[in-house]
């Protein structure tokens, strides 16, 4: 029996244990959870709701421990109070249209016909979910999921070992009924071999590009679903036209917030030369004046990364593209050697696509800044790259916004703004990011499928 452990950033000690469930246990939880399906799709719309609203209000309860227990597991720093604002407005938002999202498609209703098409569960849902925001990532399936009458099984990173076991016991607190929402401790061959069962009418996988690939890999032949979101570049274009100040200030934060360890953090900018000296100025100022530290410090506003695997490909890349000719403009002594973990946020000028910083995913508080002479030039740039989730678009003139994001390949084209999830638009990407949709009324197509009913009436 294999072990899971939760190796905490800040220390490097081992925060939390689980021993991995073997393929017997997890086949059982599994028929359960097939049991507990029938009855809670046979569960009025409304009801089911009014429990995962209770749910939801169990969990907000928790956040007192949630949040340093994040802190512990993942790096956040206390002072920004958890994922719970994020968590609730997500989950409503999709709350409130899953009437709308569910409803029949009335084809025909006459005389002689009774033709409509319904949206029917899958059954039962697998979320595989990820650390970096570990409740408000995961209730982008769970809650539309649950709502449509599914059963889901949570399997939560490594990294994130407790999050679960706290939605889960949350959820049953409020009266959902035993085996709709259960989580589980899976190891990658288990996990596997669940998926080759074909044990889920749905999956939906949020983490690395070659796990998205493995999930594939083991559901070929199955023809189960996927829902698959995962590496970004994502850029950010700023015009000549934008509001400097608001750019920076937004974009900097897009790119160091949470360690950068975010789906859609900013990797990549691009200025218009008019802008791009007090731009760099401007942007090194914000990072200088960051506080790196113990996350269970309110002083601290930027936490360890998440594991120390992770901080090395990121010093990996920054020297890397040091030694090929860019330049840092913060002052790394400004910071504090705390530990393996721990990385000190870098912006890198003179840098070019040549430059792997500039290409592959970083996912940690390292930016790379370039100068462009016009929006062909940076059309070119922000696609070139693997990845497509979202690009941020900097200007005053809406139009130049909409011109522009018809030319990108992306997932989602942000006006003055980036670095946010909007539950009312549907959340997917392009390329290496991966397939399918979350969120918006399209997330709820995920988690059923369609069924057409042909009703002939005879006198």
């Amino acid at each position: 029996m294999s072990s899971l452990k939760c190796i905490s950033p800040i220390d490097g000690s081992v925060f939390a244990e689980r021993n991995a469930f073997d393929i017997t246990t997890a086949r059982t939880i599994v028929e359960q959870s097939k049991a507990a399906q029938k009855p809670w799709q046979a569960t009025s719309l409304d009801d089911r709701i009014a429990l995962i609203k209770k749910g939801l209000s169990a969990l907000e309860a928790m956040n007192d421990e949630i949040v340093p227990e994040l802190a512990h597991m993942m790096g956040r720093p206390v002072r920004y109070g958890g994922e719970f604002g994020g968590v609730k407005e997500r989950s409503y938002a999709m709350l409130n249209m899953a009437a709308d999202a569910l409803k029949p498609v009335v084809v025909e209703e006459s005389d002689n016909f009774s033709r409509y098409i319904t949206r029917e569960a899958v059954g039962v849902v697998l979320v595989i979910a990820p650390w970096n925001y570990p409740y408000l990532t995961a209730v982008n399936t769970i809650v539309p999921a649950l709502a449509a009458g599914n059963a889901v099984v949570l399997k939560h990173s490594t990294q994130t070992l407790l999050v679960g076991e706290r939605m889960v016991e949350a959820f049953k607190s409020a009266g959902v009924p035993e085996g709709v929402f259960s989580n589980v401790y899976l190891d990658h061959a288990t996990t596997g071999q669940l998926i080759k069962d074909r044990s889920f009418g749905f999956i939906n996988f949020t983490g690395s590009v070659d796990g998205g690939k493995a999930i594939e890999t083991g559901a070929a032949g199955t023809f189960t679903n996927i829902g698959l979101e995962l590496g970004g570049k994502d850029p950010g274009y700023v015009m000549a036209d934008a509001n400097l100040d608001v750019a920076v200030e937004t974009l900097i934060d897009g790119a160091m917030f949470n360690s950068g360890q975010c789906c859609c953090s900013i990797e990549r900018i691009y200025v218009d030369e008019s802008l791009y000296d007090a731009f760099v100025e401007k942007a090194t100022a914000i990072v200088t004046g960051y506080t790196l530290g113990n996350p269970l410090d309110p002083e601290t506003t930027l936490g360890p990364m998440a594991h120390e695997r992770f901080a090395k490909e990121v010093k990996a890349q920054l020297a890397e593209a040091l030694a090929d000719g860019a330049k840092g403009t913060v002052d790394p002594s400004l910071f504090p050697d705390l530990g393996p973990a721990y990385v000190a946020p870098q912006i890198l000028v003179d840098v070019d696509h040549t430059i792997r910083v500039m290409r592959d995913e970083t996912f940690g508080p390292l930016v790379g800044i370039m100068k462009v002479k016009s929006e062909v030039e940076a059309i070119e740039l922000m696609n070139d790259s693997n990845f497509g989730l979202t690009a941020s678009i900097w200007t005053s003139n809406l139009e130049n916004a909409a011109r522009i994001g018809a030319q990108l390949e992306t997932g989602t084209v942000f006006m003055n703004r980036c670095d946010y999830v909007d539950p009312g638009l549907c959340w997917t990407g392009c390329k290496d990011t991966g397939r399918g949709a979350a969120l918006s009324s399209l997330g709820y197509q995920s988690v059923t499928r369609p069924k057409s009913y042909h009703l002939k009436k005879v006198v």
